[in-house]
């Protein structure tokens, strides 16, 4: 049996997940979040992704997805494409019972993985900034909110903004 794949993503108003390869914003909600919907699991991220956060999170299997034959680093796999990543996705997932695999970026490994997922875990930022990386519009034919949970935004905490956790379930077999 395969383990789900669910998308983890914190996105703006206006669709941005990030500009010059970094977050545009803090939020310390949304990295406790983060970290608690992706440890133990095996996460799958772009070559660029992984540079931004520029090492291997404890506790979680780091797959990442670039076409540099060359690229490496300690503790990381590596898959030169998608259909790679997956596969090794899995196999590590089984190994690790895990309950399901995560996806946490770039925008293309979004938009190219969005057909395959079944559940999207969004943060929803209360920001418009300029950026450069996108997340892919939702389908509501395909998707609907299973849950929202609001927060307004805590400066002795860091935050830049309010923000709201949103849950969305694949109503159609995208597969």
């Amino acid at each position: 049996m395969s383990l789900p794949l669910v998308f983890i993503v914190a996105v703006a108003k206006n669709g941005v997940i990030g500009g010059d390869n970094k977050l545009l914003w803090r939020l310390s909600g949304d990295l406790k979040r983060f970290k608690a919907l992706t440890m133990g699991k095996p996460m799958i991220m772009g070559r660029k992704t992984f540079d931004s956060i520029g090492k291997q999170l404890p506790g979680r299997e780091t797959i990442v997805v670039t076409r540099d034959a060359n690229w490496r680093h300690a503790g990381v796999h590596v898959a030169q494409d998608l259909d790679g990543a997956l596969v090794l996705a899995q196999t590590t997932g089984q190994r690790m019972g895990a309950s399901e695999i995560t996806v946490v970026g770039g925008g293309e490994i979004y938009r190219q993985l969005l057909p395959l997922a079944d559940r999207i875990e969004w943060t929803q930022v209360d920001l418009a900034p300029e950026g450069d990386a996108l997340f892919p519009p939702l389908d509501p034919k395909e998707w609907r909110e299973s849950a929202r949970e609001a927060h307004l935004r805590h400066p002795e905490a860091g935050d830049e903004a309010d923000y709201a956790f949103v849950s969305y379930q694949r109503i159609t077999n995208g597969r």
